[in-house]
């Protein structure tokens, strides 16, 4: 069904070049961004004011210096709301809802034990298993923050310092962010690109797993420094070969699809049976919160360790058969917003820009809600105590949200005004090291919109264009944007804001974006490296 508003105003051209001056109006157009990362990063303001002032800084230069008319850059943000409201807050209410739902019954406290039992209590190794592996399965079936916001309460239940949780549960919220919810993000950017879905997935395939097969190790790093990382090198190697080599098969051979659950999947497996064989040393014990010795010893697969992993095995079936069987475009209403639709000329590609909002009654987020009813239904929870859990989720999600809505509203009114596109035909003009700047590109999306998928809507079509003016190949442009942009999720403030809300840390989220910022801007570059690297040294590798 299509919902259609009538308009008869002819539409608005973006002006490319405002000031007349490329590299002028390029920055001014990185102002909105400079004003979020200083706010938070550097005055350790919270991610809704930060969030709130990059907006309306976005809206002043777009009526200002891009003369955007006021009604045009209105709907624009309302737009991004809508978006943020039903395919962002709406899967992460219903993710945390799970979520407290499994501490309500015990779940999630099982689920705690086990992984201190199984990981032997070594920070180092529990941060892989929790935030780099059961992250990735959470990234694969749901995605939009729930990882970050389940993995970093779950390492703080296991002993680690509340600030740091956050900060490894974001840190490890990359790689497998590409291929996350189901694949979507390489869907969405096939859809804008019009490349071929499969050649997108397995070009991403060809990037990531360079970084996968680093990250637990990293990770380790980040834990326990170097010491750490000398106490606990084999289960990361050994974790990271798994995922990246089950990352590339799958990405490359079958699709976008799956290739998250089933490389987590694996990579769990792989450590838990190398943990069997193979113990660390005590000095990396989380001894004093959690002391081993008070938990009893049990077998890998017992009633304590599914009643650990069912809630999430649900979810991971759930959002299986929600995509295999297109649930979520069942009973869709698409709306074109008043105005806006076709009412803005994009000038960089000569054609309008269409804005119509997909409202879908059973949208990610519902098959997550149908998950924690069936996992409510499987604990017995009584409809009380299911609705207060629910209660709670929303009280958790009031400042959050609203992080979350201003900064999409900002990435919408980005895109809209021309912003987003002085800065990409700016950028453009950098010449043959473009593929490093285009893993940038994305980390800059990534961190506007707090998403690989809305990064992919926003600067896909952008590298493309790029990639045709110097005469690059745009399928690995494209799936640069897709690669460089999981490095921006650790320091966009939506996943900020909802990492501290779940560990009790609101209002902090400046002290976390400065532990993550050059962790960010260090993947990046190195996923551009790699993307230059295809582009010259070895162009045969793309597909």
């Amino acid at each position: 069904m299509t919902i259609a508003f009538s308009s008869h105003v002819p539409p608005w051209p973006q002006p490319l070049d405002p000031l007349h001056s490329i590299v002028l109006s390029a920055t001014v157009a990185t102002i909105p961004l400079i004003v979020v990362l200083v706010l938070m990063g550097g005055l350790r303001k919270s991610g809704l004011v930060a969030s709130a002032c990059g907006l309306g800084t976005a809206a002043i230069l777009a009526a200002a210096v891009w003369r955007m008319p006021m009604a045009l850059a209105s709907w624009s943000v309302l737009y991004g709301f809508a978006y943020a409201t039903w395919s962002i807050l709406w899967l992460v209410l219903c993710a945390l809802w799970l979520y407290n739902l499994t501490v309500l019954t015990g779940s999630f406290d099982n689920l705690r034990q086990w992984v201190q039992r199984h990981a032997s209590s070594d920070a180092c190794v529990q941060a892989i298993l929790v935030a780099f592996c059961f992250g990735a399965l959470l990234e694969g079936s749901a995605g939009f923050g729930s990882p970050i916001a389940v993995t970093a309460f779950l390492l703080v239940g296991l002993g680690l310092e509340a600030r740091k949780a956050v900060v490894i549960a974001l840190l490890a919220n990359t790689a497998p962010v590409a291929f996350g919810a189901v694949g979507i993000p390489i869907v969405a950017l096939a859809g804008v690109t019009g490349m071929d879905v499969l050649k997108l997935s397995a070009m991403v395939g060809r990037q990531l797993p360079f970084l996968s097969l680093i990250l637990p190790m990293y990770l380790a790093l980040v834990v326990a420094g170097p010491r750490g990382l000398r106490r606990s090198w084999p289960p990361a190697l050994v974790t990271g070969v798994s995922f990246a080599g089950v990352q590339f098969l799958v990405s490359n051979f079958w699709g976008p699809y799956a290739t998250d659950i089933l490389s987590s999947l694996v990579s769990i497996v792989v450590l838990v049976v190398f943990l069997q064989v193979w113990k660390p040393g005590k000095e990396g014990r989380f001894a004093e919160s959690h002391p081993s010795s008070a938990v009893p010893e049990d077998r890998l697969f017992s009633g304590p360790a599914l009643s650990a992993w069912a809630p999430w095995a649900i979810l991971a079936l759930v959002m299986v058969a929600w995509s295999l069987f297109k649930v979520s475009a069942l009973g869709q209403i698409l709306m074109r917003i008043p105005m806006l639709h076709n009412g803005v000329f994009i000038t960089l590609y000569q054609k309008p820009y269409t804005a119509i909002f997909s409202f879908q009654p059973l949208a990610t987020g519902t098959g997550v809600l149908a998950a924690t009813i069936i996992v409510a239904v499987w604990f017995r929870v009584r409809p009380r105590s299911f609705v207060e859990a629910g209660g709670r989720t929303l009280r958790q999600l009031r400042v959050p949200g609203l992080t979350v809505l201003f900064i999409v509203g900002l990435a919408y009114l980005y895109n809209y005004s021309g912003m987003a596109y002085t800065l990409g035909a700016a950028v453009a003009r950098v010449g043959g090291v473009f593929p490093l700047v285009s893993s940038y590109l994305g980390w800059v999306a990534c961190f506007l919109s707090g998403s690989d998928t809305a990064a992919n809507l926003l600067f896909g079509n952008l590298q493309v264009a790029a990639a045709h003016q110097l005469h690059l190949n745009p399928l690995l442009l494209a799936a640069t944007n897709s690669s460089g942009a999981v490095a921006g999720k650790m320091i966009s403030p939506q996943n900020i804001a909802v990492g501290v809300t779940t560990v009790g840390l609101i209002g902090q989220e400046g002290k976390v974006l400065q532990s993550t910022f050059w962790h960010s801007v260090l993947f990046a570059g190195l996923l551009g490296l790699i993307a230059l690297m295809q582009a010259y040294a070895i162009p045969q590798i793309v597909p």
